[in-house]
This record gives structure tokens, sequence and C-alpha cells, in this order.
């Protein structure tokens, strides 16, 4: 069992920078590929990118790609999000998700994701 636990969000300006942070219980984070995903009011709820659960290598949707950067530290259980030049259409809100390591999955599909946060929101203000 896994519980994420979502903070940074809030109210920014557009060109501005925001830091998410997702915090893990249980031992075994680092076996967890971590994603975060979006929903925008009248959207599904999409990928935004994901890392993998020990080399680190990343995916980026084409949206974010050059303005958003994952990283994880799973020492200290926890996965983050810095959004950099911030545009009113990423408002949403965010949540990370934890995915087991499987060699056929798609990270970018919400159904392969076991345990979600409770989202945290990000609105940038034009």
């Amino acid at each position: 069992q896994v519980q994420l636990v979502e903070s940074g969000g809030g109210l920014v300006q557009a060109g501005g920078s925001l830091r998410l942070s997702c915090a893990a219980s249980g031992r075994t984070f680092s076996s967890y590929v971590m994603g975060w995903f979006r929903h925008a009011p009248g959207k599904d709820r999409d990928i935004v990118t994901h890392i993998s659960a020990s080399v680190g290598s990343t995916y980026y949707a084409d949206s974010v790609k050059g303005r958003f950067t994952i990283s994880r530290d799973n020492a200290k259980n926890t996965v983050y999000l810095q959004m950099n030049s911030l545009k009113p259409e990423d408002t949403a809100v965010y949540y990370c998700a934890a995915a087991p390591v499987c060699y056929y999955c798609d990270y970018t599909s919400t159904s392969t994701y076991d345990y979600w946060g409770q989202g945290t929101q990000v609105t940038v203000s034009s």
C-alpha cells in the first residue's frame, strides 16, 4: 500500500514558477514508476510526465516539454514537479500517482496507476 500526498500548488502569474512535491508512504517507493497527471475543467485527466523507478528515465507531454521537470528522491520517498514558464492553460488540479514496474505498461494511461494523491490546485493567471 502506498499513500501519496501532494503539496506546493497555488496561484501564480503567467511566466512564473511553482514546485510541486508528492510525499509517499511505504518502504517500496523506489520500486514504483511515478507520474504526474492534471485535470482541467471539462477535460480528461491527462499525463504530464512520469519517471522510472530506478534509472530516472523520463517522459513529458509535448505541452510541457522544456518547461516542466520531474525528479525523485528515493531516500526521501518524494517526487517533484518543477514547473517554469507557466501558462494559463496549465491551470488544473495536479495529481501524483504510483504504478508498479511492468515491461508492457503504458505509463501515460491513468489505468496503469494503482495509487493516487488527493490533488493540488494550480492556477495560472494571465
